[in-house]
């Protein structure tokens, strides 16, 4: 499911047992200098990341000072993040003006707070210009965290020149069925430089068969809950997207690969450790 941009007046666009990712919460906060936003989401961890802006962060006394530190856009610098244990009652506090990211997965238990700030991020760099698969990753709440996080995983990924795929070799996380798979209800973000760019979004729901297409442009957000899901971006742009993954099941995702294509992991560089990274 495609949702074009809109002014959500911070409000969730991906609110708790959403029909499509039930598993998933996304919302956007935009703020000025000196303004504040509370929140609290039963049921679902999340976690804050400063899209642009500065931030300090208070969850229940655990406080996490100037978070972000990205100016015009997402390719400004280094992302940081908060994790929000379910349930807790947070303040969100612009120091200028901020556009704040919050993901969310469905969680019931209780776990601690705590930061992550550049220095701790986890990357992963793989592809090729040639195979036209040419990405970086970048994992906030990444598999570094397994014994501190539910069922939560969030990173953004950014193509590494302009124009290509993403998600390629096609692959989907929809059924629980291990070891093959995992289900993982996902959510995009997208963004892109210059900001008139735009790109697709592909959704093959059996293999062999026609699937959707949706026409992504800055700021779209895109709701995953089965099928098949590379990405593309046109040329002469960069792509970013933020991604949240919520597991039912387990927080490690297995991908299944479309078998049309699997044989093709042996041929983009690095696509193994960039699986590896999300288990």
């Amino acid at each position: 499911m495609h949702i074009a941009p809109f002014d959500n007046q911070n409000k969730p666009i991906v609110d708790v047992e959403d029909a499509t990712v039930p598993l998933n919460y996304f919302n956007i906060v935009k703020l000025e200098a000196g303004q504040a936003f509370d929140y609290q989401v039963p049921g679902y961890e999340t976690c804050i990341v400063p899209a642009t802006g500065t931030v300090d962060v208070d969850v229940e006394g655990f406080k996490a000072d100037n978070l972000g530190h990205r100016g015009v856009d997402v390719w400004d610098g280094e992302p940081e993040g908060v994790y929000v244990p379910s349930g807790a009652k947070t303040t969100i506090v612009a120091k200028n003006t901020t556009e704040v990211f919050i993901a969310g997965a469905k969680y019931d238990k209780v776990l601690d707070p705590f930061d992550v700030r550049e220095a701790e991020l986890d990357t992963v760099q793989y592809g090729s210009d040639d195979t036209k698969t040419h990405r970086k990753i970048k994992h906030i709440l990444g598999t570094k965290y397994h014994d501190k996080v539910g069922r939560l995983l969030v990173s953004e990924l950014y193509t590494v020149g302009q124009g290509g795929w993403s998600g390629f070799p096609s692959h989907k996380h929809d059924t629980d069925r291990l070891p093959l798979e995992t289900r993982h209800d996902e959510t995009y973000n997208f963004r892109f430089r210059p900001n008139h760019g735009s790109g697709v979004q592909m959704l093959q729901r059996e293999d062999g068969e026609p699937g959707d297409a949706y026409h992504i442009v800055d700021g779209s957000t895109i709701c995953l809950d089965r099928g098949y899901h590379p990405c593309a971006v046109l040329p002469g742009f960069e792509m970013y997207y933020f991604t949240i993954l919520g597991g039912l099941s387990q927080r490690s995702l297995v991908q299944f690969f479309q078998p049309s294509f699997a044989d093709q992991l042996e041929t983009i560089p690095g696509i193994k450790d960039m699986i590896a990274k999300f288990k």
